[in-house]
């Protein structure tokens, strides 16, 4: 499946995402060829954690959710416990 040229939104919370959750759906829809955007509640840096505990890696925010249109993007991607 080819996502070239759609525009993807993928979200993360602040804090507290596993890191997995976000790395591995960005990066099938990255390498499918979408334009992906990094979704959270405010413009910054996001922590995930590996497990409960074991922090993870820090991720840039590149839009804030409050401001953001879903006719803005052809997709977006949630991952769900």
């Amino acid at each position: 499946m080819t996502l070239e040229g759609k525009k993807i939104a993928v979200l993360i919370a602040p804090r507290g995402t596993e890191e997995a959750e976000f790395t591995k759906p960005k990066e099938a829809v990255e390498a499918a060829g979408a334009d992906v955007t990094v979704v959270g509640i405010e413009v910054g840096e996001a922590k995930t954690n590996n497990g409960d505990l074991d922090p993870g890696g820090s991720y840039d925010v590149d839009k804030a959710s409050l401001n953001q249109s879903s006719i803005q993007f052809g997709r977006g991607v949630i991952r769900a416990r």
